[in-house]
């Protein structure tokens, strides 16, 4: 039976109980890594603080780190994810499990490649109109959990597979994530603060919706031989 979007946010609080502390930690953890070392480039690179904060427009150089440096935070990004679906499957995750994913240099680069393809084709797909755009981003949208349950799959078969998974699932998916908006405004209200709890909660309840929704559909494709990927 496929759960509504209040029983998977109702489910997502009740598998973070007790682990707030924890999901805060780390999303301030990831903030301050992927806010701060970009201007730290910056500031390397253009002299000084007093030349940066005087400067009217970056550095060429700058830029390019910076978008190198993105690149290299793909990884941990993706390690995030993964730390909510542990948190999603009633486990205990600790925040230094998401640098270990740069211990093994062909995940990440798989992840990274996976990561530009992804967005590569809903870009091409955003090209026609925004709106198909938007539909193909929610159809790719669980190809990284996928990659985690399945590390065997290949970049691409893991995207054609989270947009075969997603059939019928994309409007709840959508729903979900929109539920979520009020709960935004009043995190802006607190001048962002509140996004520190926010953030959790919407990063379990996607991990949620894939664990109980998308998952489980390995036991379905072993009995459909004719699913072509």
């Amino acid at each position: 039976m496929s759960l509504s979007i209040s029983q998977i946010k109702k489910k997502s609080l009740a598998s973070l109980k007790g682990k707030w502390g924890i999901g805060v930690a780390l999303t301030f953890i990831i903030f301050l890594i992927t806010a701060i070392v970009p201007s730290i480039v910056e500031v390397i690179l253009s002299g000084g603080f007093s030349d940066w904060a005087n400067q009217t427009e970056t550095p060429l150089i700058a830029d390019m780190l910076n978008l190198l440096v993105s690149f290299l935070f793909i990884p941990l990004t993706v390690a995030s994810y993964w730390f909510f679906l542990v948190i999603a499957r009633w486990n205990d995750p600790k925040i230094s499990d998401i640098f270990t994913v740069y211990k093994k240099w062909e995940l990440s680069l798989k992840l990274i490649g996976t990561s530009i393809l992804v967005g590569f084709f809903t870009i091409l797909w955003s090209l026609l109109l925004i709106i198909p755009g938007i539909i193909k981003g929610i159809s790719y949208s669980q190809v990284f959990f996928l990659l985690k349950d399945n590390p065997q799959l290949s970049a691409l078969e893991a995207i054609t597979e989270s947009k075969i998974r997603m059939k019928g699932y994309k409007w709840k998916y959508f729903l979900l994530n929109l539920s979520f908006i009020g709960w935004a405004f009043i995190a802006i209200f607190t001048f962002g603060i509140g996004f520190l709890w926010l953030a959790p909660y919407i990063s379990t309840a996607n991990a949620t919706f894939y664990n109980e929704l998308i998952a489980p559909q390995d036991h379905e494709d072993a009995n459909s031989p004719d699913l072509a990927i």
